[in-house]
């Protein structure tokens, strides 16, 4: 790739340039989209902002204590929820949010609703601040089907009624990975523009991959397919190589790694977590529908991740995402138990 040829390019396809050609292509749309869209954008460089100044705000002791006006400084889960809040309610384009942080549903006030409804998670991974490790936002975004006063039920429905999905990761550079249900696209963060500009333009996920990514610290509590596909991830009945084991522990980084290269990544239940540990509305389903977007697949173990209708705002999953040959062969070993019962 010639870098140098890269920074005099002047013909730069920015996220809000993209998000407009797309809309352009559906007269009937009046903007609304784009507007929400921009303003989970500036909530996204916010929060990058304030993730770069982390350790160093902890350094010089800020953190968590109160600063010189007497205003305490928030820790960043807590910052990065109200900013994507007060983002989302300001756009004028929402009417019902659900945060990981907040235990109930934000319903919009009359004045400021719209049409969608926003599940996010603010910061995933934050308790990898401390050690550098990539964190992100996870989002997805529903239409309200009709004009009525909305109510949680409004946002418990399968991830395939989803319109968008996305994550911005904070790592090296400052990545935003969106699908609006046309294939998926990544753009990275311009520092010195203050844009997000398309870098990985059509993701599409190698239909086998090299790579699996599971806590094996938890293994003596899987499952009996989950076992099995580990173990042939190591030791491969049919010669191939065994798989590279890479966990990082921060789900956008490791489905960021995985939608790149391929692969699977797993999350399963356990005798501990029957349902796993990942929350369905705003971690399971944004993946999952990025996933398919890009041509990979994703499974919980009984059905279709984005087919599963959730009962409660924070209901918990197992998931299996990635590599469609790779998720086909963790779901022919879930068949073969289920046959077996």
């Amino acid at each position: 790739m010639d870098h140098s040829a890269d920074a005099h390019r002047t013909d730069l396809m920015t996220i809000t340039r993209f998000v407009l050609n797309e809309q352009s292509k559906h007269p009937e749309s009046r903007g609304d989209f784009t507007i929400l869209l921009s303003h989970i954008v500036l909530g996204c460089k916010f929060v990058c902002t304030a993730v770069n100044k982390a350790g160093l705000a902890k350094l010089i002791g800020l953190a968590g204590e109160t600063n010189i006006q007497g205003e305490e400084q928030k820790k960043l889960d807590v910052l990065s929820n109200e900013v994507f809040i007060k983002a989302l309610v300001s756009s004028g384009r929402t009417c019902i949010l659900v945060s990981e942080e907040n235990e109930d549903a934000i319903i919009v006030e009359p004045s400021k609703r719209g049409k969608y409804c926003v599940v996010f998670d603010p910061l995933d991974g934050s308790s990898n601040i401390d050690c550098g490790v990539s964190i992100g936002t996870i989002f997805g975004i529903y239409t309200l089907a009709d004009v009525h006063e909305p109510t949680v039920e409004d946002v418990l429905l399968p991830g395939k009624k989803m319109v968008a999905a996305g994550y911005c990761m904070y790592g090296s550079s400052c990545t935003l990975v969106l699908s609006t249900g046309a294939g998926v696209n990544g753009f990275t963060l311009d520092p010195s523009l203050g844009e997000f500009i398309l870098t990985h333009p059509d993701i599409k996920i190698p239909n086998k991959g090299k790579i699996y990514s599971v806590n094996e610290g938890n293994a003596k509590n899987w499952d009996g397919p989950t076992a099995a596909y580990v173990e042939k991830c190591k030791f491969p009945e049919d010669g191939s190589s065994p798989k590279s084991l890479r966990y990082i522990g921060s789900m956008v980084a490791d489905v960021h790694r995985t939608l790149l290269y391929g692969g699977i990544f797993l999350y399963p239940g356990d005798k501990k977590n029957p349902n796993g540990k990942l929350r369905v509305l705003y971690e399971v389903f944004p993946m999952s529908f990025l996933m398919e977007q890009a041509g990979g697949q994703s499974f919980t173990g009984k059905e279709r991740a984005l087919d599963l209708v959730p009962t409660k705002l924070h209901e918990r999953s197992p998931i299996f995402l990635g590599s469609y040959d790779d998720v086909e062969e963790i779901k022919t070993l879930y068949a073969a138990e289920g046959q077996e019962e």
